[in-house]
This record gives structure tokens, C-alpha cells and sequence, in this order.
């Protein structure tokens, strides 16, 4: 290939890697580039590791994390020289990557809490990871960096989150209430399920979800939903629909009065029996 040829047909991505000028960016490329850059020597982990195990919801401009001993590491490579265990690395293709396990485990130390826990939920949500498979490493490694972080993420998260959204939700219900329960099987009269509710207090037939875009876009979408939830509420659960313009406050508001309500009927049910 011609300088010429490199220049104009093609675009740097790192040092000595470039990618077709035209292709969209993708943080699985950028993966296999910076796995290149380092000479076929550097473990992918962190959020590019989620990715290539499945993890959705995972940013395609966030940095490629190495464990590669580099202290200037070109921009969009983060380079971390970190004791990684021989059973905490597999390959993915031609890559080096680090395991579910050791994924989640790097992944909630690096990142700030909330978002830590996102991202677990999605490596959670894609590959069945339990925090039960992660603390092992917080045993092995309790003097790493993060640790703090890491077990508080270990404590949130949750597979059943099918959304960021639905994580930032779940976060900021348990702020106040006591902790949800995702994925709910409604029943119909026969014990049949026929729906499941992102998140609630099945104890309270509380259903809380959040409604995206997508569910107001697609009008055949939206009619679903609104049968689905008309059904939902016949089978007595209360059911609050939360979208992206509800202000942190107003939920916590309805789901107050939802709980409230259930406590008053609870109550007057005692009372008459």
C-alpha cells in the first residue's frame, strides 16, 4: 500500500493502526487496534471486554482498557500494568481478554459507582454473572485500587436491569424504599405468567417501568403495551410508568402514594378481620 493509498482511503486509529476511512466506529475495532498497537501483547478488559462478551448499553466511544505495562498510552487507550492471573484471561478471536469474572471485577473499580453498577448489570444481563462469581477475586486482591467501590457495585447490581435506564431507576427507588425486585412474573387466573414487570414490590403488587422511546415510536409497539398494561392492572397491581421526563422527585412522590395505599388497604383489611 501506497503512503497516498494510506492517506486518503484510511484513517488513524493508533499509532501504526489504521481503519478504512469510511467505517463506522465500533469499540470492538478499537479493541483489536489497540491489542495491534500493543504488539499483540496487551490484555482487553473493562468496558471493551464487556463488550466482546456481549454487554450492551457499552458506549462506542468509551477507551479501550489494556492490562499493558505502557505509561503514555495513545489517546482512547487507557494502559493499566496489573497482576492478572493465568485463569483470568481468555481469547476471544485473536484477542487476549480477561473472563466475565475478572471483567466485572475491574469494571467496578475503574468507574464511578452509578456507573460501575450499569455496566455490571449489562455484563450481568448478557452472561448470568452473579456477584458470587466476582468476590473471590475481592479476597485474592483486597489491597487493589477500588475496592471500596467495587463491593458497593457487587451489592447493587442486578442482571434482571435491561436498560441503563432501568438501572438508574432501580438505583434511585432504593434511595427510598426498600430494595425491588426486577423481572416480576404476573399471572393470569390460572398461576399462567403472561407479562413481566421491569421492577416492584410483588409482596405490594407494586409494578414500576420505565417507558423508552421505542415504546412511543412504534405505534403497533405502544398498543401492546398499553393492552399489556391494562392486563397487568386487572390482575390488581398497581402499575406506574415512569419516562424520561418524570423529575427524580415526582417518582419518588407516586411511589410513595402507591406504597401508601397498599398500607392502608393491608390495614383496613386487619382491621375487619
Amino acid at each position: 500500500m501506497t503512503a497516498g493509498q494510506l492517506r486518503y482511503g484510511y484513517r488513524r486509529l493508533y499509532p501504526n493502526v489504521y481503519v478504512p476511512r469510511h467505517q463506522p466506529p465500533s469499540l470492538t475495532d478499537n479493541a483489536i487496534g489497540a491489542w495491534l498497537w500493543s504488539g499483540r501483547r496487551g490484555i482487553v478488559t473493562g468496558r471493551a471486554a464487556a463488550r466482546l462478551h456481549g454487554a450492551l448499553w457499552v458506549s462506542e466511544q468509551s477507551p479501550v482498557e489494556l492490562n499493558f505495562n505502557c505509561r503514555r498510552p495513545p489517546a482512547g487507550i487507557i494502559a493499566r500494568n496489573e497482576r492478572v492471573g493465568c485463569d483470568e484471561v481468555i481469547q476471544i478471536g485473536d484477542l487476549a481478554a480477561t473472563t466475565v469474572h475478572r471483567t466485572a471485577f475491574d469494571v467496578g473499580r475503574f468507574l464511578p459507582l452509578d456507573a460501575a453498577v450499569e455496566h455490571l448489570d449489562a455484563l450481568a444481563n448478557a452472561t448470568g454473572l452473579t456477584p458470587e462469581r466476582v468476590k473471590p477475586l475481592t479476597d485474592q486482591y483486597s489491597g487493589a485500587r477500588g475496592m471500596k467501590t467495587l463491593r458497593k457495585a457487587l451489592d447493587l447490581m442486578d442482571g434482571g436491569a435491561e436498560s441503563p435506564q432501568e438501572t438508574r431507576l432501580r438505583l434511585l427507588l432504593m434511595k427510598h424504599f426498600p430494595r425491588p425486585t426486577t423481572q416480576i412474573p404476573v399471572l393470569d387466573g390460572h398461576g399462567v405468567p403472561f407479562a413481566r414487570v421491569d421492577m416492584g414490590w410483588e409482596d405490594l403488587m407494586i409494578a414500576v417501568e420505565y417507558d423508552g422511546k421505542q415504546h412511543q415510536t412504534d405505534r403497533d409497539r405502544y398498543v401492546r403495551d398499553q393492552r399489556r398494561v391494562r392486563r397487568i392492572c386487572r390482575r390488581g397491581w398497581l402499575h406506574i410508568k415512569v419516562i424520561a421526563e418524570d423529575r427524580p422527585f415526582e417518582i419518588i412522590e407516586r411511589v410513595r402514594a402507591a406504597r401508601a395505599s397498599r398500607e392502608r388497604a393491608s390495614l383496613v383489611a386487619r382491621r375487619a378481620s
